[in-house]
């Protein structure tokens, strides 16, 4: 899924933000609101994972009473 809108916002910012033709208009989000998207996404894929991230322990050496 990340590959796929990885492409989508690239293709997104190649392309003109703005269309307009015969058969109408078109206007794309603007890069912002992709960049936005992507890391809401990037963090529900982060939450779902079962590791810890990051663990804190307290180390005692031995011999250290």
């Amino acid at each position: 899924m990340s590959d796929t809108l990885d492409n989508a916002i690239k293709n997104n910012a190649e392309g003109p933000k703005r269309a307009k033709g015969d058969s109408g208009e078109m206007e794309q989000h603007s890069l912002t609101d992709q960049i936005a998207a992507d890391r809401y996404l990037a963090s529900k894929q982060a939450a779902k994972k079962k590791t810890f991230g990051l663990m804190r322990a307290k180390m005692i050496p031995p011999g250290a009473d």
